[in-house]
């Protein structure tokens, strides 16, 4: 049903999609659907979208412990956070105060990248004793702000993080992990620490920095106040998007079928994916390697899907390991199942749910995008009848079919949004 234009919205984001509607209606006649929707998107200032909650606009001071970082991440249900300077003087400018972001995906490359270069050395239970004296610049620097894809070359049979659950348990319980600090895996930067928009940037902006330049949220300052005001995520965008569900220029692209649109653009033999006796840490090395955020989980020797893991699963080896303990091996689908029947038992206390969500190519976009706000995810697998994997639909794939980047569009905005600061180490 089409909302009637004296209809109140029901939300912030539903007044969003009528302005874009207004803005829709009075473009010229002969533009293509994607130039209308550019046109409208460039004209409305990102400061214009919703407020995160505000449990979920979040900063994490330098001095913190990694062990408390990810407790922090899990009970604010968010994936990551701006990472304050704690030496930083009350004045400083916003690129001065933060030194970047930390997230489930970043601590997961310190952790990965500190077992695969302790592995078989004696440096191994050193570290485990709590001496931090090892971590060097290139671990650093990998675990920054979850940009560096580190190649994982190793995965011996008898590595500690192939094994069980115990290296997790005796990772977490160790000084050297709650005595690291936040701070301490930064590393240096080569430009500001994080992309981040201003509140007079556009929507079309913050669009195209989403889907075309792949972040997987999008910092907002207040210049005037030097700190972030709010952050865009992808989660938040799917919301607008669904309950935008009725408007016209809404309506002429959602309601399309997948195929039709051409998705999923990627095909299913370029799909990232573990196999179910792969193990599990295979499956977290994948995503860092190809900058992804999910992977799913196929049967051995076939195509039919059986799961999914994210980088956000991350935080079940830090925050639960011993629930790992029965494995020898941890493989894919022993996590896949443990985790599964971990949630059933705590839901109350499970920050994110976990699995696999699936649909045809003849379901609509609106019906996908429905389905991903309901879950509160972004990244939705399209499988054949029979339950094999064709392809991964995300909402960058989304977004793409939505809008797209004018020639010559950002210009020097990189240079302008990401100044050199003085300290930084190309």
């Amino acid at each position: 049903m089409v909302m009637e234009e004296s209809e109140t919205p029901r939300s912030p984001e539903a007044k969003l999609g009528m302005q874009v509607e207004d803005l829709w209606d009075v473009q010229e006649p002969q533009l293509s659907p994607t130039d209308k929707l550019n046109a409208c998107f460039e004209s409305i200032p990102v400061s214009a979208f919703p407020h995160a909650p505000l449990s979920q606009v979040i900063e994490i001071n330098s001095d913190t412990s990694l062990a408390e970082a990810v407790k922090l991440l899990a009970r604010h249900k968010v994936l990551s956070a701006p990472v304050v300077d704690v030496k930083a003087p009350e004045d400083a400018s916003w690129i001065d105060r933060y030194i970047g972001v930390v997230e489930f995906a970043g601590i997961g490359v310190w952790i990965l990248h500190q077992s695969e270069k302790l592995e078989g050395s004696s440096a191994f239970d050193s570290a485990m004793n709590g001496s931090g004296d090892d971590i060097g610049p290139a671990v650093a620097a990998a675990a920054a702000s979850g940009m560096s894809s580190p190649r994982f070359k190793s995965m011996h049979p008898d590595s500690p993080t192939a094994t069980c659950g115990k290296f997790f348990e005796t990772l977490t319980s160790s000084d050297f992990y709650k005595n690291t600090k936040v701070g301490d895996i930064s590393g240096s930067f080569r430009w500001a620490p994080f992309l981040a928009l201003q509140k007079a940037n556009s929507f079309l902006t913050m669009l195209l920095l989403l889907s075309k330049y792949r972040m997987k949220s999008v910092p907002v300052v207040d210049l005037g106040e030097a700190k972030v005001d709010n952050i865009i995520t992808q989660s938040a965008v799917i919301h607008m998007l669904e309950e935008c569900a009725g408007l016209h220029w809404f309506e002429s692209w959602g309601s399309k079928k997948l195929f039709e649109l051409g998705l999923p653009l990627m095909k299913s033999s370029h799909i990232v994916k573990v196999y179910e006796d792969e193990p599990v840490l295979q499956a977290f090395k994948l995503m860092r390697q190809n900058g992804v955020g999910g992977v799913p989980v196929v049967a051995s020797g076939g195509s039919k899907a059986v799961g999914n893991i994210s980088i956000r699963d991350i935080q079940f080896l830090l925050m639960a390991p011993e629930i790992y303990n029965e494995y020898r091996s941890i493989t894919a689908k022993n996590f896949v199942t443990t985790v599964r029947r971990y949630l059933e038992e705590h839901q109350n206390e499970s920050p994110f749910l976990s699995g696999m969500v699936t649909c045809k190519k003849d379901d609509t976009l609106k019906e996908v995008i429905t389905k991903l706000d309901s879950m509160k995810i972004h990244r939705i697998y399209v499988v054949d009848e029979d339950g094999n994997l064709e392809g991964v639909i995300t909402l960058r794939d989304i977004i793409s079919k939505l809008v797209h980047e004018p020639r010559g569009y950002f210009g020097d905005f990189f240079d302008g949004v990401l100044p050199l600061p003085a300290n930084s180490r190309v």
